[in-house]
């Protein structure tokens, strides 16, 4: 594997690392010992020992909000050839998704990873349909062998930030 396939990042977009609201992140079905931090968290998701596993099946439903507005270019996941995710659909906006409803909308993209792609390479997504991103529900359907345990080593999200205002740090007029 060349150094240019491990997550290279596209050009004129930066790693949004920094920019996701780890307080508000979940993950449904994950496994208590291998956790969604393994696998999207800084020097965690580098370490190939660590991953992200599904618990009771092979599904994952991933919620990641950001501390501002983002437009999403690409993903990379990297993952184990026969445990590594295969269709992902990622829903931009969609707040509290949960495996009852996750068919009842439709997929703002949806990405069939190979065993290439798996190596964390970036997957360029419908960059139009990725313009002011708040929140990113990824919803990992199946793996690439069909096994009871889906396995994520890295997720990294590829993209850029939209100057707006922090309406957090506005303070409040007071009327007088």
């Amino acid at each position: 594997m060349s150094a240019e396939s491990a997550t290279a990042i596209p050009r004129g977009q930066v790693d949004l690392l920094d920019f996701i609201d780890f307080s508000g992140v979940e993950c449904l079905n994950q496994s208590t010992s291998h956790s969604l931090s393994n696998a999207i968290k800084q020097g965690y998701r580098e370490d190939d020992g660590l991953n992200l596993e599904s618990d009771a099946d092979e599904q994952l439903l991933i919620h990641i909000p950001f501390n501002q507005v983002i437009k999403l270019h690409s993903i990379a996941i990297k993952g184990p050839e026969e445990d590594g995710p295969k269709t992902v659909k990622l829903f931009s906006n969609k707040e509290h998704m949960g495996f009852s409803n996750v068919n009842d909308y439709p997929p703002s993209d949806t990405v069939v990873l190979s065993p290439d792609t798996l190596k964390g390479k970036p997957v360029v997504l419908k960059y139009v349909k990725f313009q002011n991103v708040r929140s990113l529900t990824i919803f990992i359907k199946d793996n690439q062998l069909d096994s009871e345990i889906t396995k994520v080593q890295k997720i990294a999200l590829f993209g850029t930030t939209v100057e707006t205002t922090d309406m957090k740090s506005l303070k409040k007029i007071e009327d007088h």
